[in-house]
């Protein structure tokens, strides 16, 4: 698939203080995008569209400069100690998404520009912690991969952590436009993880992401450039023959890679999830889904602040995990499953 570029262009004024909100200006002026001003993205106006779902598409291909003004990062486990916000929206259209409620209204793609007062944060949580390793997530609100070909913060941020004692980055994504990341000074201190499933979930959950076969060859260039390598396998989803689809992907995974140079591989297993709120945003957004929420064939779970999710019920999550944890230990004995949620 081709990178994202934006349809709609929003600006605001304080960006342009930056000098990386000078040059996406200036590189997007240049590509003859439409550009508008915003005094904030909470007043982003004249998103076009007919209805409540057309608007929702288009603000898919709305994307708008900023600042991050909250620079207290918010906890991510259990992939890293917190999350570094980088950006915060996605062009992706993945059904299952929890950005379909975490971002409510506002699912235009935000990228932010003050980056040195971001990683002067991301140094002093480091320094709190002394001399613990301390990580950060740059995925956790974005696909941030999906949008780096336009402003490289992410390989910034990568150089930065590159330099770190202590620090260190990661993220995961289902695009596989990486090559400008391949030269990046990272030091072996980002591990590039890389999104998978099942062809059945990726062809009817996954649409406007990159195809298997095309993460599986950023994978290869991302091993080949010596990043400390991870797959989340997630949402790991029970549809008809998932055992059999599931062992597919990990065969596929296998023969991809067995001429690379991966010597420092993880997986994250992750159990498909939804909360009562997501499920009325999804049905709107995405009527014909095929994705199953039953409410009454799931375990209700307790999440943070008090918002519950329905997840697989024991059994079932029991047979799952133990399932994807035996294909890994075939096809990759030497990798280290991180966690199962």
């Amino acid at each position: 698939m081709k990178p994202f570029v934006p349809q709609l262009v929003y600006i605001e004024p304080k960006a342009l203080e930056y000098s990386l909100g000078r040059d996406l200006k200036e590189k997007f002026e240049k590509m003859g995008l439409e550009i508008k001003e915003t005094t904030s993205h909470n007043q982003v106006r004249g998103i076009p569209g007919n209805n409540e779902l057309q608007q929702y598409r288009n603000a898919k291909s709305t994307l708008v400069i900023g600042i991050r003004k909250t620079l207290k990062f918010e906890t991510s486990k259990p992939s890293a100690e917190y999350a570094i916000p980088l950006a915060t929206g996605c062009m992706g259209h993945c059904h299952y998404c929890y950005l379909q409620t975490t971002l409510g209204s506002k699912p235009y793609i935000r990228t932010y520009v003050n980056l040195e007062d971001i990683f002067a944060q991301a140094d002093a949580y480091i320094e709190e912690r002394g001399d613990q390793i301390t990580r950060f997530e740059a995925a956790c609100t974005s696909d941030i991969v999906g949008l780096d070909h336009l402003t490289h913060s992410l390989k910034k941020t990568i150089e930065h952590f590159g330099k770190s004692e202590k620090g260190q980055l990661r993220f995961v994504t289902k695009y596989h436009h990486v090559d400008h990341l391949l030269d990046a000074k990272h030091n072996g201190k980002t591990r590039f993880r890389f999104s998978v499933n099942s062809r059945y979930v990726i062809k009817n959950f996954e649409p406007g992401t990159s195809s298997f076969d095309e993460r599986l060859e950023a994978a290869r260039k991302v091993a080949n450039a010596g990043y400390p390598l991870g797959f989340i396998v997630a949402p790991i989803y029970l549809h008809v023959d998932w055992r059999e689809g599931y062992y597919e992907l990990f065969q596929r995974l296998a023969n991809s890679l067995k001429d690379t140079k991966v010597n420092d591989l993880t997986f994250e297993l992750i159990q498909h999830r939804f909360t009562k709120p997501a499920k009325k945003v999804i049905a709107k957004r995405y009527p014909k889904t095929k994705l199953e929420m039953d409410e009454e064939k799931r375990k209700y779970k307790w999440g943070r602040y008090g918002i519950g999710k329905y997840v697989y019920k024991d059994d079932e999550a029991k047979d799952m995990e133990e399932t994807i944890r035996r294909y890994v230990s075939e096809f990759f004995p030497k990798a280290e499953v991180a966690y199962f949620t």
